[in-house]
């Protein structure tokens, strides 16, 4: 039977990154994130909902957490739901359900001024400038294109 696990979401930072390093120096980051649902009741009542989700994110992403992130930031992240489950000190049993952060996305602008962005690869840009435009790949083909003698076009159709 096939499986998926798979955590989209978009929300706000409730608490700065905690970060953490392991016995290998692999940085581990725990977040706090606030998403939050807006819908309108029967009697048209509009309530809001807010759900409280648990993050860790790893490595690079755990360092860039570190330096970037703090309460309030919006953020996207893409993820996969992690359960672990343990005996307290004092004898009860806990449970924890987390997502572990597959990749994220800064949203909006940064709280404060003169920060620096970071973009792909690690770089850094002016806060305010716009990332450098990169063209996309053309796409891969199987079947090469037909010299352009050999394209048959249709007739034009007069309307």
């Amino acid at each position: 039977m096939a499986s998926l696990n798979k955590v989209f979401l978009i929300g706000n930072l409730t608490r700065d990154p905690e970060v953490r390093f392991t016995g290998q120096g692999t940085a581990c980051a725990k977040l706090g994130l606030a998403v939050n649902r807006v819908y309108q009741t029967q009697s048209g009542e509009r309530k809001e909902d807010v759900c409280f989700v648990d993050l860790v994110m790893w490595a690079k992403q755990a360092e860039l957490a570190e330096r970037y992130l703090k309460k309030g930031r919006p953020i996207f992240v893409e993820g996969r739901l992690s359960f672990s489950s343990w005996q307290g000190q004092d004898g009860q049993k806990r449970n924890k359900l987390e997502v572990v952060v597959e990749r994220f996305q800064f949203l909006g602008a940064p709280p404060g001024g003169g920060q620096r962005e970071p973009m792909e690869g690690g770089e850094e840009q002016p806060r305010g400038q716009a990332p450098p435009r990169r063209e996309p790949a053309p796409a891969a083909s199987t079947k090469e294109a037909p010299p352009e003698d050999d394209l048959q076009l249709e007739p034009e159709v007069p309307f």
